[in-house]
């Protein structure tokens, strides 16, 4: 060109560079193409106009897809939109590939995306080509450091063998990707095969236990730590006849055998085989020698996470009872999850013990513990094997629940406070020991600073049962621990779980507890499957959406327990003779303990947690409270509570019954406008369906009935109450009472 021409038009420098123009707008669904670009995609090199389907029919069906996803984070980051593709002819063979460059923009009143941009053939050697008739492009280089980067992330994350071999299965190899791999590791003088991919299950069988002495290229690679290279079958079956034969059937072109070394010491082999011929250019071993070595420390780090986790479960599992043989009109299921951090070693622990009078098989009573010791490591886990083996010998001796925690807390602080004393390291633990008896259902609890247990009824309530008790174990030695009798119906499940089980995911007791009381509620099923279910809600994929408030928290191990005792609507066992459907709860409430009226609240707001009308809950809660609080103070004895719905659908009727000891009937009285009390019975007339006084051989009971069909007194008696309030000056029923 001489100075002052005018310069060649862009046209005429892009067909010299053989490159092509192309245009696309997805709003017409119409792509215009040069000359050259037509030629490219193996049309007729003219300038066209094609629609979206024509172009389509040329591309390989993946790169089509890809484009959409480049297109659209080129237009999200504002950048240019690059991506290979492989062009198809008639046949649906690949013709050539060629490299794509677009500017896209996104018109938002159209919806639809414009490109302009150019093709351009990429030159990619045939599989086999010879290291000296193409030079490697800074395209491959690319492509090449890219899969590295890949690979190594995906290797650095395996956690276990089986997900470092299938990591190993989907590399894609810039240009050369393997149709077959084997992995070899060595046990002694011998050859083992971890894992195979491209292989039909048996085919490994001649290659396992295969002796270090083996003319093998796998077995030359871990006696010499060299790698192998074989690019033909000729030269496999020249250099290792012997084991050819073996090799041939399966039919490959080239192998490649390269040592697993970890600290200079190998540990296996790795074989990639190729359907096609490779000469293993020194990029292509390159590239070889740096996956082998990422896999070599991926298998390293994954079996001796593996070795941890199989010495740890099972010194946790150890010292973890089997369920024993199951026991008459009772049904049992249990789990225990580590998911502790570290070591993976916690101090949570379940337990199933015989009590003295014959086995639980034939009826006899026994004992069901769970506990969880402070800590996450090797002491924990000691203590813990230590102290179930004290609270089963204290069981197995006959005594009282109460006893059994107390002798074991001694047992706790004593070993606690042996010789040095470490104050840093002083464990305690939280322990719920509950003795059952499996023909009346009688459940006799004791509970050390340990979760309260959780009653299902048949229809799917959920009862938090509140217990009697005391501090944890070891931290007092003279601590009393105070027993509870609950009586499990039939039909009913009683759950003792450790705090795992609730804060799991993040969450405090709370809202753990909501999200457990969902999944009992909602169940229908066996107890094992009931088990499943509650493992899954805490570590299934439903439970990454429900992380709690808390989600930074290191998670604890888990463990849990069930007892059902079979019956009508439990899913488990012969049910029993189908009865009219009753929810019932009962509890005491001493003269000492009137913190326990909140208690009483909070167990008939559960009971009535599907009752049809909000106001006859309200008035329920009110009257008990009343009921409950009239006991402590005009006695001096303890109050029962039980409360009851009984029916079906809309008819049910919910009776509460408080009974005392004492002869002293209650009395209607009138009192005046600054009276303090005396108006316990006008409230129940009012706002109870039906009411009533009833003695007893020692004592009395004063119960009531309200009706959820809304019959009866409820509405008469909402009105009564307005007035009542409006006469006596007062803004509500708190400054009432």
């Amino acid at each position: 060109m001489r100075t002052g021409e005018p310069l060649p038009a862009v046209e005429q420098v892009l067909a010299t560079l053989a490159t092509g123009l192309w245009h696309w707008d997805t709003s017409t669904s119409l792509v215009r193409v040069d000359a050259e670009a037509a030629r490219l995609l193996g049309l007729p090199a003219e300038e066209s106009t094609l629609t979206e389907s024509q172009v389509r029919a040329r591309l390989h069906p993946v790169d089509w897809n890809e484009i959409t996803g480049v297109i659209q984070l080129a237009v999200a980051e504002s950048t240019l939109a690059e991506v290979r593709i492989r062009i198809m002819d008639e046949r649906g063979r690949i013709v050539r590939v060629v490299r794509s460059r677009s500017k896209p923009s996104f018109d938002p009143r159209k919806r639809a995306y414009e490109l302009i941009g150019t093709l351009q053939e990429v030159t990619e050697p045939a599989p086999g080509t010879s290291a000296d008739r193409y030079t490697v492009t800074g395209d491959w280089r690319r492509s090449r450091e890219a899969f590295l980067l890949d690979a190594g992330r995906a290797l650095a994350e395996a956690r276990s063998t089986a997900e470092v071999l299938r990591v190993a299965a989907g590399l894609s190899m810039p240009g050369f990707s393997p149709d077959g791999l084997a992995v070899f590791g060595v046990s002694g003088d011998r050859l083992t095969i971890i894992g195979h991919h491209g292989h039909r299950p048996g085919d490994e069988g001649p290659f396992a236990q295969m002796s270090l002495d083996t003319a093998y290229p796998a077995a030359d690679v871990v006696r010499t730590g060299r790698a192998v290279y074989l690019s033909t079958p000729e030269e496999y079956a020249r250099r290792y006849p012997l084991t050819w034969p073996l090799a041939q059937q399966f039919g490959r072109q080239s192998w490649a055998f390269l040592p697993l070394t970890v600290a200079g010491r190998p540990i296996g082999a790795w074989m990639a085989a190729f359907a096609h011929p490779v000469v293993f250019t020194p990029d292509e071993r390159s590239v070889l020698t740096t996956v082998a070595r990422m896999l070599a420390q991926a298998l390293s780090r994954a079996g001796t996470a593996e070795s941890e986790r199989e010495l740890t479960d099972g010194l946790q599992r150890s010292m973890l009872p089997s369920l024993g043989p199951g026991i008459p009109g009772m049904s049992v299921a249990a789990r225990y999850i580590p998911t502790g951090g570290g070591l993976q070693v916690g101090g949570d622990w379940y337990d199933v013990i015989p009590l003295p009078g014959g086995p639980p098989s034939g009826g006899g009573k026994f004992a069901m513990v769970i506990g969880d010791v402070q800590g996450h490591d090797v002491r924990a886990a000691g203590l813990m094997g230590q102290l179930r083996t004290a609270l089963r010998a204290y069981a197995s001796e006959g005594h009282r629940p109460d006893a059994v925690l107390a002798r074991a807390s001694r047992f706790l602080h004593g070993i606690a406070h042996t010789g040095e004393v470490d104050h840093a390291d002083l464990r305690f633990a939280t322990c719920l020991y509950v003795e059952v008896d499996p023909e009346s259902g009688v459940v006799e609890a004791a509970r050390a600073g340990h979760l309260n247990p959780v009653v299902r009824m048949p229809d799917g309530t959920v009862l938090l049962r509140d217990t009697a008790g005391g501090l944890p174990l070891g931290i007092d030695p003279d601590c009393d621990y105070p027993t509870t009798r609950l009586v499990l119906e039939p039909g009913e499940v009683l759950m003792l779980c450790t705090d795992g089980l609730m804060e799991t995911g993040g969450h405090d007791l709370d809202s753990g507890w909501s999200r457990i009381r969902g999944v009992l509620e909602a169940h229908d099923g066996d107890l094992e499957e009931l088990s499943d279910s509650l493992v899954q809600a805490v570590h299934g994929p439903s439970s990454h959406h429900t992380t709690g408030p808390l989600a930074d928290r290191r998670e604890d191990d888990i463990a849990f327990l069930l007892l059902c005792r079979q019956g009508e609507g439990c899913g488990c066992g012969d049910p029993a003779p189908l009865k009219p459907p009753v929810r019932r709860t009962m509890l005491t409430v001493a003269q000492a303990e009137p913190e326990r009226i909140a208690v009483a609240r909070r167990h008939l707001r559960e009971l009535l947690h599907d009752w049809a009308s909000p106001d006859q809950l309200d008035s329920a809660v009110l009257l008990v409270s009343e009921m409950l609080t009239n006991v402590l103070v005009h006695t001096d004895t303890d109050a029962l509570l039980i409360a009851e719905i009984t029916g079906n659908g809309a008819g049910r009727r919910l009776r509460v019954e408080v009974g005392d000891t004492s002869d002293e009937l209650p009395h209607r009285r009138h009192p005046g406008e600054l009276a303090s009390s005396g108006r316990g019975l006008v409230l129940i007339e009012l706002l109870a369906d039906v009411w009533g006084v009833a003695p007893r051989g020692e004592g009395k009971s004063i119960w009531f009935e309200l009706h959820e069909d809304g019959s009866g007194a409820e509405g008469a008696g909402a009105r009564l109450m307005e007035n009542v309030l409006e006469a006596e000056g007062v803004d509500g029923l708190d400054e009432l009472l």
